[in-house]
């Protein structure tokens, strides 16, 4: 059993250093990781490559957005997400055309009454009446990164105040576009979508049956679906939503408005029509690149080692990056984009020892001048960790479980778990990474992964590799 597993830990050991090298050559990765199939990619113009796939013509994606932030945030999507996507419908609070899209006021599926009566449409008649010059006012933030701040944070924006009343009217108005869709795919516009990974992920489910697809979450004893992470509806799935609210949409009206979000509001809404959520994680995520714990597990799933289908949180410039990235993918591999792959050939090449003006959210102790009253057990290198970026990596490596640090005037601060993290505003920060400690935590996640690709219906067996 020893002689085993240290030849197991001698493979895993080669075939990382050879995709580490892959990062730098570009050459395609060995053949002990492409275990993952993909649809096959047809060239197209521009040398875009798009998934040959029956599927792709019967797949709606909705991709929902405001007014306060559509200008800056969904022009990318024609040039990446959406750039394969045969059918795609843009819904909003402003009836617009954006670089020759149209972007379709949903919130007229909203009665009257309740938008004459709620605080929450007071940004939407605004808009009515003013349109689009109305909202000189209004602060838009487009960060490097989406994700430092939770959306469920931010309640005292208008904005976001009328994005729970999209949800319902949402998906009547995505069936009435496209009524003979097999699935509705639903993203917001700071949602990354990898549409090769997506139809070879829907490719498992029947579209014949009833299916909720997200990233769970709870509000109360609702599970519902996170809207961020992209969620997806069946053809019958929305039949049975459309169908029971019609005759009740007053109760889910009043519903939505005592509640914090929409998305709660359609979980709400299936869970009453008896379709429940299947859990997608960890192919649908709430964080970015840049925030997630490659690490993570939930529901005794490992992220690191499955297919990626969406990223929430994602900035323009990111989303535009991490398309890049899978293109680039696609034409050297024919095989699915995992975690692992995104981690490993596009996170790992952009750290260093060393990175100016980069906050890599390093948040697991801090070390100031005020630490030494505070703790009287430092050490003199935990003493002195604050004064510079030198010795704020001197910490960190000093300490075996630290795999990264950052440094601002004063503060110095260690992690134990990994983010990649984003530009950082003020020049004064500075991030380092202990690089042979990354390499070694991606080499034990590396470890944990078998051969199965998705989590579909049939949870009780592994999906054989599909050709």
């Amino acid at each position: 059993m020893a002689r085993r597993t240290f030849l197991c830990r001698l493979i895993f050991c080669a075939v990382f250093s050879a995709s580490i090298i892959n990062i730098f050559t570009h050459s395609s990765a060995p053949s002990f990781f492409l275990r993952y199939s993909k649809p096959a990619a047809l060239p197209q113009q521009d040398h875009v490559y798009c998934p040959s796939s029956d599927l792709a013509d019967d797949v709606l994606v909705v991709l929902r957005t405001g007014a306060t932030e559509s200008r800056e945030k969904i022009p990318v999507h024609f040039q990446t997400t959406l750039r394969c996507v045969p059918n795609f419908v843009i819904f909003s609070d402003l009836d617009e055309e954006i670089e020759g899209h149209a972007v379709h006021d949903v919130l007229n599926g909203v009665s009257d009454g309740m938008k004459k009566q709620h605080d929450d449409f007071k940004l939407y008649h605004h808009l009515k009446k003013h349109g689009r010059q109305g909202l000189k006012d209004q602060q838009v933030v487009t960060a490097q990164s989406g994700s430092s701040k939770g959306d469920y944070l931010n309640t005292d924006n208008d904005g976001w105040k009328l994005d729970k009343w999209k949800f319902l009217p949402m998906v009547d108005q995505a069936f009435s576009k496209m009524p003979n869709a097999k699935w509705f795919v639903f993203i917001e516009s700071d949602t990354y979508l990898g549409w090769n990974n997506l139809l070879d992920y829907l490719g498992n489910f029947d579209a014949n049956k009833p299916y909720y697809i997200g990233k769970h979450l709870y509000i109360n004893d609702i599970e519902f679906g996170y809207g961020g992470a992209g969620f997806i509806l069946s053809n019958p799935a929305v039949r049975k939503v459309s169908e029971h609210r019609s005759v009740r949409i007053r109760d889910y009206e009043d519903f939505t408005a005592s509640h914090w979000v929409g998305d709660c509001a359609l979980g709400k809404v299936l869970e009453d029509v008896k379709v429940p959520l299947h859990r997608a994680y960890p192919h649908l995520q709430g964080d970015s690149p840049a925030t997630l714990d490659p690490a993570t597990n939930k529901i005794d799933r490992d992220a690191w080692c499955y297919p990626a289908v969406t990223y929430h949180h994602v900035s323009p410039a990111e989303i535009e990056s991490l398309w890049k990235f899978e293109q680039s993918w696609f034409k050297r591999h024919d095989v699915l984009l995992r975690h692992r792959d995104i981690f490993v050939e596009h996170v790992r090449p952009q750290i260093a020892a060393s990175l100016p003006e980069w906050d890599n959210m390093s948040a697991g102790k801090e070390y100031t001048p005020a630490s030494w009253n505070a703790d009287h057990s430092l050490t003199e290198i935990e003493r002195n960790a604050w004064k510079s970026f030198e010795k704020c990596r001197d910490l960190c490596e000093s300490k075996r479980d630290c795999i990264q640090f950052s440094h601002a005037p004063k503060k110095c601060a260690t992690s134990t778990a990994f983010r990649w993290g984003y530009a950082s505003t003020d020049e004064q920060v500075q991030s380092g990474w202990m690089l042979d400690r990354v390499d070694d935590l991606f080499l034990q996640l590396e470890e944990k992964c078998g051969v199965r690709d998705w989590f579909s219906p049939d949870e009780g067996s592994i999906v054989q590799r599909r050709r």
